[in-house]
């Protein structure tokens, strides 16, 4: 260790460290996909923290760690932001330099048992409330929450049914602060034990306690994907691309549609051929189809992406416009300040409008969907809302087509598992091109991924589900417990601060010197 501390001593040095400890948990996630790994991925990172000279240091380190989990997180950005995708790293890299201090505070030196226990409770608040700020949509959205990296483990997806992706998240964090003071701190070892142990009690208490959800019925839902198309005229290419693999839908019974995110690249009112098109399409399969359109509207300025219901008689009306847009790649936040983004990569040269509200639509055979586009199905309390306004079946319509190649288009339709068992419903991932998915009402997965390389249609089988869920019911409680957490620790810091200072013994009054009768300041002892 002391070997390590040395090596650590010149600032520049601990700064590199820093980083690469932060970027650590990203391995968890797909495509690596290394999910066990979350489970110890912070333990580096929480040790250079507790060793840091001073709160200072700390709190550099808390950012520098932060940079590396934001730029590895989002390291696919890089083709197109290319040099801004650093400065967005960096911004939101100091949302975690707070929390370097934070560890400092708990774990430096040779922290008392009772220090140890209430670290492992402040730390995963901490953690959680740095996820919530960066959670917002202004901010890029919850990419990368660290609990999402359990997105196929059964008792994780369990946890999510109570509590969210938050609580999965508070756990794995609380496991990562017990696993660095077992390794770093001899003499706390029984709290980091008991901490384990109630850690593994609070996951078995919620895989008895959540109810299952009971599968009531079965409909056939259809996915057309049909990969990337290239060219100048590739809007009217994808779309009769989209037709033709449709047409392999007839006769196969199928209940709903779905084709994915830019299906069609032309209002539906300025082109009546596409809407005859799509609705011939629909009395031939038997089926209502969801398509997106991402264009300029024809009854109201700006463009917009919508998901819009086509029945055999064209447009149904049930319409839901985007609300919470990609930064960046559909608008530039402050674009006043940060426009010159445009000019380093593929930034939205014109930002594009977002919806009002969100619209639970009734596709027909008495299904009742929730259409979700993009990254939208990154924010839990999107389908939460869906599910409360009687959403069967959730549907994110996606494409990745510029970022076929990294890890993107895996991390994403892995989300699709986590708000399924949040909510108890079922849900389908439909892809322009990227990764296909479905996945059951309980996070499972229904059927196979279609790979970012296909071009086809698919019929999945999809269980629904009836009743409610805790996380529907109750919300995102693990992040207001957080807050109460942070709360009362800060409270008990400043009473304690406060009592410190009361018992602090006066200073004495200064008393002037003796002068003789020369003038001179006596000497004591004269």
């Amino acid at each position: 260790m002391q070997t390590i501390s040395r090596w650590l001593a010149p600032p520049w040095r601990r700064s590199i460290a820093a980083t690469l400890a932060g970027a650590l948990p990203v391995l968890a996630f797909p495509e690596p996909g290394l999910w066990w790994l979350a489970y110890v991925a912070l333990v580096p990172w929480i040790a250079l923290l507790r060793s840091a000279p001073t709160g200072r240091r700390a709190v550099y380190d808390g950012w520098w760690g932060g940079f590396g989990f934001m730029l590895a997180m989002h390291h696919w950005l890089l083709p197109n932001l290319h040099v801004f995708t650093f400065v967005i790293a960096a911004l939101l890299g100091a949302l975690w330099a707070p929390w370097g201090r934070l560890v400092r505070h708990f774990l430096a030196a040779s922290p008392s048992p009772g220090r140890v226990a209430a670290a492992l409770v402040v730390l995963p608040s901490g953690w959680l409330l740095i996820e919530l700020v960066r959670s917002w949509q202004g901010l890029g959205g919850p990419w990368g929450v660290l609990g999402s990296s359990q997105w196929q483990v059964e008792p994780a997806l369990r946890l999510a049914s109570v509590g969210g992706v938050w609580l999965i998240g508070f756990l794995v964090v609380a496991v990562n602060v017990a696993v660095a003071v077992l390794v770093t701190v001899r003499r706390a070892r029984v709290p980091a034990v008991a901490g384990l142990l109630a850690t593994a009690v609070a996951a078995s208490a919620a895989w008895v306690w959540s109810p299952r959800p009971q599968v009531e019925d079965r409909v056939r839902i259809a996915a057309v994907q049909p990969g990337v198309i290239q060219g100048a005229d590739k809007a009217d290419r994808r779309f009769d691309r989209e037709e033709q693999l449709t047409r392999r839908l007839v006769g196969q019974d199928v209940d709903l549609i779905v084709w994915g995110e830019s299906s069609v690249g032309y209002d539906l009112r300025d082109r009546p051929d596409f809407a005859r098109r799509l609705a011939a399409l629909s009395r031939e399969t038997g089926a209502n189809i969801l398509v997106n359109v991402d264009a300029r509207r024809s009854d109201k300025p700006g463009i917009y992406k919508s998901s819009i219901l086509v029945g055999p008689d064209g447009p149904t009306g049930a319409r839901y416009d985007k609300m919470r847009l990609v930064p960046f790649g559909e608008y530039i936040p402050l674009r006043s300040l940060l426009g010159w983004a445009t000019s380093v990569g593929e930034a939205a040269a014109e930002d594009r409008r977002r919806g009002t509200e969100q619209v639970v639509m009734a596709a027909g055979h008495g299904l009742r969907i929730g259409p979700m586009v993009c990254f939208e199905s990154a924010f839990s309390d999107m389908s939460r809302n869906l599910v409360d306004g009687g959403a069967e079946v959730l549907i994110a319509q996606s494409a990745t087509s510029t970022f076929q190649q990294s890890w993107a288009p895996e991390q994403h339709a892995s989300l699709a598992a986590l708000r399924a068992a949040e909510t108890g419903r079922p849900m389908m991932h439909a892809t322009l091109t990227g990764v296909s998915a479905v996945y059951g009402p309980s996070g499972e997965r229904i059927g196979s991924w279609l790979s970012t390389s296909t071009s086809t249609s698919a019929v999945y089988e999809v269980p629904l589900a009836d009743g409610v869920t805790p996380y529907v019911r109750f919300g995102e409680w693990p992040v207001l417990a957080a807050l109460l957490i942070i709360a009362a620790w800060g409270a008990g810091e400043g009473v304690r601060t406060l009592r410190a200072r009361l018992r602090r013994p006066a200073p004495e009054p200064r008393v002037p010197p003796v002068r003789t009768t020369h003038g001179s300041p006596a000497r004591p002892g004269r």
